[in-house]
């Protein structure tokens, strides 16, 4: 049976996010989200990487990584092609917003060992998709990164203006406000 596109939206999004349900992309979860500007500015940066990435994978894993017999070869080629991918968005983002770019930080050239970008592109292929399922689920992937990014930066945001008991200052409340956050997105789990 095969999936619709909008299955594959929801079911990217909200049911199985990359960060909340599969436990992908918690570095850049964590270490990027203290304000919504610098979140929404990962979150592009990630989107365009995973949609990019997810097209040249599948033409690479399709035309020849199969075809040659070099399939255990798919992480390695994925990897490099994120890579490079991510050195054009820092070269662009440097030039276009320096701004964001100084704000991202380390966290952008992070964006390569990003679990989530790869384990989007190995899923992808995994799952058997063809290029435009697979572009729409790395893209709701993506999306579904940068919604859980901006929400979590928008509660820490807040959370700066409450009273926090001293013990959970900093990072034990981040932590179990993403936790709060994972079983929230849980709810949606009945919906694919």
């Amino acid at each position: 049976m095969e999936l619709s596109y909008f299955a594959i939206v929801i079911g990217a999004v909200f049911v199985n996010n990359v960060v909340l349900a599969q436990f992908l992309g918690i570095c850049p979860f964590l270490g990027v989200s203290s304000k919504v500007e610098t979140s929404l500015g990962m979150g592009a940066a990630v989107t365009f990487v995973m949609a990019i990435a997810s097209v040249v994978a599948w033409l690479l894993q399709t035309y020849l990584l199969v075809p040659f017999g070099i399939e255990y070869m798919q992480t390695i080629v994925f990897i490099l092609v994120i890579a490079a991918l991510v050195q054009m968005v820092e070269i662009i983002l440097k030039k276009v917003s320096p701004a964001l770019y100084q704000a991202l930080g380390i966290f952008l050239p992070l964006i390569t060992t990003n679990c989530a970008v790869l384990g989007v592109a190995i899923l992808m292929i995994q799952k058997e998709f063809s290029l435009l399922q697979g572009v729409v689920y790395s893209v709701s992937s993506a999306l579904g990164f940068a919604l859980a990014l901006v929400l979590f930066a928008g509660i820490r945001e807040r959370l700066d203006f409450e009273e926090v008991p001293a013990a959970f200052r900093g990072v034990p409340i981040a932590l179990v406000t993403a936790g709060i956050l994972a079983m929230a997105f849980m709810g949606f789990s009945g919906l694919v």
